[in-house]
């Protein structure tokens, strides 16, 4: 498993794991982000990724995407 950080751009991950606090998790969630998931890295600009999952474009920041596994 590596984290989203490590991947390179326009390769499909399915998301392993969500790591990080109850918090975190839940918000992260919401936004799509749970195991089984496909995500692709889009673009990463000053260390945020913006990401596609679930045919929707979303800006996460590297402290987010450090947690979830790919």
């Amino acid at each position: 498993m590596l984290p989203l950080t490590m991947t390179n751009a326009g390769e499909e991950n399915i998301i392993k794991k969500i790591g990080g606090n109850p918090e975190t998790k839940k918000f992260l969630e919401n936004l799509g982000f749970v195991a089984g998931a496909v995500v692709i890295v889009i673009n990463e600009i000053s260390g945020n990724l913006i990401v596609n999952i679930k045919d929707s474009r979303v800006a996460v920041s590297r402290e987010m995407a450090v947690k979830i596994m790919v």
